[in-house]
């Protein structure tokens, strides 16, 4: 596996000249292979005033501590950059968010220095085409502190039927709180998240892409629903993305509470169809 070192955090808007590429000019075809590579942050802090604006626009407490969501969305400009910059074989703009695993393994004070990681992981038929996954590791010196992965997919036609394994369960979920998320929530959140894509900016722009309006980002609909929740010191937070939170919209934030582990849900207050569903238990 070839890796690469960075000294710092690269701007996730570097790479989106390359995006805007696949606009005009058509991707040549490679092998359905993802690149065997590690990019690597070797010591980084965090910037204070960068976590504060992240943990505003979330609903974090200021507690001098890093929400594990917060490296986990740091790592998406390395995933920029991995899809940029090496033998990629799908194109960007395209690509659907549909899950996202975080496990913290203890809280992780803002000061402290770390060491982040992303490296593809492995590439699985879908019944929609091909989905895969980025694994980010933090450290902090030799341990580990928070693991992700974010899964996409890649939606094309396949030469075979692909049946994705779903659990249905039934959940007895209690409305925990409503929310009114507006209209300007992507712009605000793609300052400070650095994810610049079109469909959560503004309407006009989300129509161009088929959306009857701007949506939300995933990852700061699944960080509204952690800042929501009394989260342990160390948990395991799985999520997926279903459909489209419409900007602007009123949810409804329901949970489900047993033992170590809260199964929560977030969905439309007109007509209850699921944006997100998710499960958080403590280690």
């Amino acid at each position: 596996m070839n890796t690469r070192h960075f000294n710092q955090l690269p701007k996730p808007y570097l790479a989106y000249a390359k995006v805007v590429q696949g606009l005009v000019f058509k991707k040549a075809k490679i092998a359905l292979v993802l690149p065997e590579v590690k990019y690597i942050v070797d010591s980084f802090k965090v910037d204070q005033q960068h976590l504060k604006a992240y943990n505003d626009i979330c609903g974090f407490k200021q507690n001098g501590y890093i929400p594990a969501i917060y490296l986990a969305v740091l790592s998406q400009s390395l995933q920029m950059q991995m899809m940029t910059q090496e033998a990629f074989p799908f194109e960007l703009l395209g690509l659907v968010h549909i899950r996202n695993q975080i496990t913290q393994h203890r809280k992780i004070g803002s000061n402290e220095s770390l060491t982040l990681s992303c490296q593809f992981g492995e590439l699985r038929p879908h019944e929609k085409g091909l989905e895969f996954d980025f694994i980010t590791t933090v450290k902090v010196a030799d341990d580990i502190v928070v693991e992700a992965v974010t899964t996409y997919l890649s939606r094309q036609k396949t030469s075979e039927t692909v049946k994705n394994k779903v659990v249905v369960e039934k959940i007895d979920y209690q409305l925990k709180d409503l929310w009114t998320v507006p209209e300007n929530t992507g712009r605000r959140y793609a300052m400070i998240s650095g994810d610049f894509n079109l469909i959560h900016i503004h309407a006009l722009t989300a129509k161009a892409f088929g959306f009857k309006q701007a949506i939300a980002h995933g990852m700061w609909t699944k960080a509204r629903a952690l800042a929501t929740l009394n989260l342990a010191d160390a948990y395991y937070a799985d999520v997926w993305f279903k459909l489209p939170l419409f900007l602007p919209s009123k949810v409804e934030f329901l949970t489900a509470e047993e033992r170590k582990l809260t199964a929560f849900l977030i969905q439309n207050h007109k007509d209850q169809k699921p944006h997100v569903s998710g499960k958080v238990s403590a280690l």
